[in-house]
């Protein structure tokens, strides 16, 4: 009883975040209605197309949500997210890439396309799994956390922060993206992977699928969402913002610093790689290209956007600014990126605080 009435007063506390759980909720029960029961001719469908747009948008603001928790509450910039990201997109994409089997170009009943393109002649052991869906979902939360582990437990206990912690994290996905260019890593070189046919046995091109995908990644955020709300507004969340705020201070207290931003930062990559997971059967295609340090400043610039510290500002800023990169990517592609810093830097001299700033709701970081 008690549990649930602090649940509510969870809910209760911030309208924003309440918002934000009732308009995933619209998108889950409408969308898919709009996109599978209204015939094409009427002007209420929704398209295939919209559909999967909405969901790699979904996607990212997982992503978002994710750095905004390190950063907005921990006052961790980090620039390596995206790397988290692709590696939770590639461990799915090894998944799918072996659900190919004799369908592909090729028709080997064991090695992807690319592989048999290469001259391999048998499967290198870390594929070993990917044939179960299970395995696949353990590696995209596993490999992540393994690595965010590694590197927050040897930066945070060389007590690594700051503008040096940035440039640490975006050369880690700098040289993640250098490996994963090679051919002989095994992950598909400069092409890496697509062509891919069907999850779990449900065609990835069918229209029911993809609703089923966009209803997936719904859950996803809004747990996600639920998850780090629960966070920063607990005894832990508290201790966190004051590291942000007076990191010396707070470890002279007797916390254990490190600690605090070592679980912080790995359960954050956890989430980047569930977005990736979830993005890759909806884009149909994974890449070294994600894991270009400018793809972890555009998420910098989603949260910055949105409002840094207010979780519900990072999924907004996440779903804006990709919508705008959508259009002018087609309509004035030439100018987006001159079009992304202007708005950056608008933000920045006229809303320090994001859009959320506009909003009267109660800014879950302070």
């Amino acid at each position: 009883m008690k549990l649930s009435n602090q649940a509510l007063s969870w809910f209760q506390s911030d309208r924003a975040s309440f918002s934000v759980f009732g308009l995933l909720a619209g998108v889950a029960l409408v969308v898919p209605v709009l996109n599978l029961a209204v015939p094409e001719s009427s002007s209420l469908h929704v398209s295939s197309y919209v559909v999967g747009l909405l969901g790699k948008y979904l996607c990212y603001a997982i992503l978002a949500t994710a750095v905004d928790l390190v950063w907005g509450f921990c006052g961790i910039l980090s620039l390596g997210h995206a790397a988290f990201f692709a590696l939770g997109g590639y461990a799915m994409g090894m998944y799918l890439m072996r659900q190919i089997g004799t369908r592909g170009v090729y028709g080997h009943p064991v090695l992807p396309d690319f592989m048999v393109f290469l001259d391999w002649t048998e499967l290198p052991w870390f594929w070993y799994g990917f044939d179960r869906f299970w395995f696949a979902l353990v590696m995209v939360a596993l490999v992540p956390a393994a690595l965010a582990f590694v590197f927050g437990w040897l930066t945070f206990r060389s007590r690594v922060t700051g503008v040096y912690l940035s440039i640490m994290t975006q050369a880690l996905s700098y040289a993640l993206m250098l490996a994963f260019f090679r051919n002989d890593m095994g992950f598909g070189g400069n092409n890496g992977f697509t062509d891919f046919k069907d999850l779990l046995g449900f065609d990835l091109q069918s229209d029911s699928t993809r609703s089923t995908l966009l209803v997936a990644t719904v859950v996803a955020l809004a747990a996600s969402f639920g998850a780090c709300r629960f966070i920063v507004q607990s005894r832990a969340g508290r201790v966190v913002r004051s590291i942000r705020d007076a990191e010396n201070r707070t470890r002279f207290l007797g916390y254990r610093v490190e600690s605090y931003k070592l679980w912080l930062f790995v359960f954050s990559a956890v989430l980047a790689g569930i977005a990736g997971a979830l993005y890759v059967p909806q884009v149909g295609i994974i890449n070294p290209s994600e894991f270009e340090p400018i793809n972890s400043i555009e998420i910098v610039i989603w949260v910055a956007v949105g409002g840094r510290g207010t979780l519900y500002g990072a999924v907004a800023g996440a779903i804006l600014i990709n919508y705008a990169k959508t259009y002018f990517t087609a309509a004035l592609p030439e100018l987006w990126l001159y079009a992304l810093g202007a708005i950056f830097i608008g933000v920045t001299l006229f809303l320090p605080r994001g859009l959320a700033g506009l909003m009267p709701a109660r800014n879950l970081s302070e």
